[in-house]
């Protein structure tokens, strides 16, 4: 969506107050400490609402690697998985990633006159590439005596915190730039921000990822995993006082 803004500008002559400075307060509003000016007037101000959206793909991914085995003894099923667990393990860390990325689960149980041990690793990468990497590994070293998944691609909270914050950022600089200019059309001089208001927020995953990017000509490849991507809006409200350009300088 395009970034788009609604002005209203206020030259209104009046009493109470004068221009403002911004106090800076944690939260989504920031409201300016009044100061009153000689005259006792209010400032004259102008009132801008700007939109912006910003997109941003998945910065996580899980994959779930599991194997299993059934023998005869508890002694020769649990050294079967064990050495298997331990070379994905292995794996892993040659690559750079965690041991705390990196999470082991083990069920033992029987089956008829055999036990049966299946076990799983989830790996938590923030590095695709290398997730590519040691995937490839595991199934050229241990072929079909382990069974990776196909990767889970999600956004982190600090990823989607970064987002919220870019989208808001990005609204107020774009009502600060149409503000700008409609002071620059009444003659005027644009001064510091009286209030800052963040009016609405949406996130929304991208419908592309859903249906494969249709319409877009190109083949889905269906075992190919696709990075989903979220887009998060932000709709402010900002007022700023109007200095006047020819008003003389003290």
């Amino acid at each position: 969506m395009e970034n788009q803004s609604r002005v209203f500008a206020a030259l209104l002559p009046g009493t109470g107050r004068g221009s403002a400075g911004i106090e800076a307060e944690q939260g989504l509003e920031v409201r300016a400490a009044a100061r009153h000016s000689p005259a006792g007037t209010r400032g004259r101000e102008v009132q801008v609402a700007g939109t912006a959206e910003v997109c941003c793909p998945a910065d996580r991914a899980s994959v779930r690697v599991s194997v299993g085995s059934s023998k005869e003894s508890v002694n020769e099923v649990t050294g079967s998985v064990s050495r298997r667990l331990e070379y994905i393990l292995q794996a892993v860390r040659q690559h750079g990633i965690s041991d705390k990325d990196a999470s082991v689960r083990k069920f033992l149980h029987r089956e008829a006159d055999q036990y049966r041990m299946d076990a799983e690793v989830v790996v938590t990468f923030s590095d695709f590439e290398k997730m590519e990497q040691v995937c490839r590994v595991l199934l050229e070293k241990l072929d079909k005596s382990v069974c990776v998944g196909t990767p889970q691609f999600y956004h982190s909270a600090e990823c989607l915190s970064r987002l919220r914050r870019r989208a808001c950022v990005s609204a107020v600089e774009n009502a600060q730039q149409k503000a700008s200019e409609v002071s620059q059309l009444l003659g005027q001089t644009l001064g510091p921000p009286l209030l800052v208001r963040e009016e609405e927020t949406k996130e929304w995953r991208n419908e592309d990822d859903e249906d494969g990017g249709g319409g877009q000509g190109a083949a889905h490849l269906p075992y190919l995993p696709r990075i989903p991507t979220i887009t998060a809006s932000s709709r402010v409200s900002v007022s700023f006082s109007l200095r006047d350009k020819s008003r003389k300088k003290l």
